[in-house]
């Protein structure tokens, strides 16, 4: 499978609205942006973290802006400032474009779940994800599948093999990502059956 083109041109400025990008990863957001036009004027603030336990991204919303009405939602991807290796960490950036674009694809997959809900739903949502494995791995299909939907399958599945293949990173993420998330075979059927059915309207 090869990159897909972006559904917007090269210019993604307009997708900055309402968005705050750190500078070393802006090509990259912007372009994961470009694939999901629904999200352009959304609240989101991309932030380089420290520690991020057990993750290297997380989407999450802000909580205090979830009292107003739905259009005033806004939303946090946190993103590790280091990739963490078995014996050392690069900084994030270093990472291979493609694979940022793949990882921020899947957290936007998060945020489009999110901005579908109501805050009643919102609030089982976290109880399901902090309570239950089977409702982690439903939560993260759903992100998978928005992002494939959107596009961004050949991302999705460079960003897992890079994660499940490489030597260096610790077995125990690997594990953790082989049983809670969709493998790239399952994005390849995902986004055969896609083809198939044509472009979503």
């Amino acid at each position: 499978m090869t990159a897909p083109s972006s559904p917007a041109t090269e210019n993604f400025d307009h997708f900055r609205e309402n968005k705050t990008i750190p500078k070393v990863i802006e090509k990259e957001i912007l372009k994961a942006l470009s694939f999901y036009p629904e999200l352009q004027k959304v609240p989101i603030d991309f932030v380089f973290k420290q520690n991020i336990k057990k993750s290297v991204m997380q989407a999450q919303p802000q909580i205090r802006t979830m009292f107003y009405r739905k259009e005033k939602w806004a939303y946090q991807i946190n993103i590790s400032a280091l990739f963490k290796l078995t014996h050392t960490a690069i900084p994030i950036h270093q990472i291979p474009a493609d694979i940022m674009i793949g990882w921020i694809g899947h957290e936007l997959g998060h945020i489009m779940d999110y901005h579908s809900r109501n805050i009643f739903g919102m609030i089982r949502f976290g109880y399901g994800y902090l309570l239950s494995t089977k409702y982690i791995r439903q939560a993260e299909k759903v992100a998978d599948t928005f992002a494939v939907m959107h596009g961004l399958g050949y991302y999705i599945i460079e960003t897992k093999n890079f994660i499940l293949n490489h030597a260096e990173l610790p077995e125990r993420y690997k594990q953790k990502i082989a049983r809670l998330y969709l493998s790239p075979d399952d994005i390849v059927e995902q986004v055969k059956l896609l083809e198939t059915q044509g472009p979503v309207v």
